[in-house]
């Protein structure tokens, strides 16, 4: 396998042209690709938000004719791939530091990103990489409504819910530890922007979880993401609201429902479970930094 195997483009429509039909094929596991290319297709890269400076960048793998594979960069310099073999992410991490491109750190299934970590380190100098994420992906098989199921019901978010909803979310953000953290002001380049919200309301009209979705693409719908206050946690109100959402993926023809989860809580991932979720992937983010910095790790 040769470097030159990768075609790279910064022209999302030519890539679109060549790798689209791949990345449909697995709208599950390829479903943050879909997502995320849609937005940048439908909304360019001002709909991330400022970043070092670098324009998306795109590639596919390309053998005897057939695409195998593919990553993207968004201009915060982070690389996203698909499944990759271990030799097809030292060939990607050559020809990426041969054109002297700069990477803030990558995203992939585990095995992928911990052969692609690892690669950028021999290939980039002075580079260590360092996990920092995980998550597993989940896809619906048979919806499974909880029982009991909690007071209250579900309702579509609308324009007046607005400062509530930025205060749901905000409270998701620092919960589970993302930056940037979000406000009001920076709503329309965060990854809520487009998505599809959800409530559940006790029988009074308060508003005490919710759940998002991406629009449909490739057949497939993400749930993202499922937040409940702490205080209101441990009634069911999670699992409501999500079973609300995917219900309403099905409905719009959705053939793929997925989300992810913290491998780490067995809270949330056997809820997900019962409601009918199976696991599907482990992922893990790695984020390069100078090789002065912490030590590596390449789990």
């Amino acid at each position: 396998m040769r470097p030159d195997d990768w075609h790279l483009t910064d022209d999302i429509h030519e890539f679109l042209a060549r790798a689209g039909d791949f990345l449909r094929s697995r709208p599950a596991l390829h479903n943050t690709p879909l997502t995320t290319i849609e937005r940048l297709r439908t909304r360019g890269a001002d709909a991330f938000g400022p970043g070092p400076g670098a324009a998306p960048l795109f590639g596919h793998l390309e053998t005897a004719g057939e695409v195998g594979a593919v990553f993207y960069r968004l201009p915060a310099l982070s690389v996203t791939l698909t499944p990759l073999l271990p030799e097809h992410a030292d060939t990607l991490a050559a020809r990426l530091a041969g054109l002297g491109h700069t990477l803030s750190g990558v995203i992939a299934d585990h095995d992928t990103a911990a052969a692609f970590a690892e690669a950028w380190q021999r290939h980039a100098a002075g580079v260590t990489a360092v996990a920092h994420w995980w998550g597993r992906l989940h896809r619906l098989g048979t919806l499974t409504p909880p029982r009991p199921r909690p007071e209250g019901s579900g309702r579509a978010v609308g324009t007046r819910d607005h400062a509530q909803l930025v205060r749901f979310c905000s409270e998701f953000v620092a919960d589970v530890g993302e930056t940037p953290s979000m406000d009001a002001d920076a709503w329309a380049v965060s990854r809520f922007a487009d998505k599809h919200f959800t409530f559940w309301e006790t029988p009074d009209g308060t508003p005490v979880s919710m759940a998002g979705s991406t629009s449909m693409v490739g057949g497939m719908i993400r749930v993202d993401p499922v937040y409940t206050p702490a205080h209101l946690r441990g009634r069911g109100y999670a699992g409501a609201v999500t079973v609300e959402v995917s219900r309403a993926a099905l409905d719009a023809g959705a053939t793929d429902v997925v989300l992810f989860t913290n491998p780490d809580n067995a809270t949330s991932n056997a809820l997900y479970r019962r409601i009918g979720y199976v696991p599907v992937a482990d992922f893990t983010g790695y984020r390069f930094a100078p090789a002065e910095g912490p030590p590596g790790v390449t789990a």
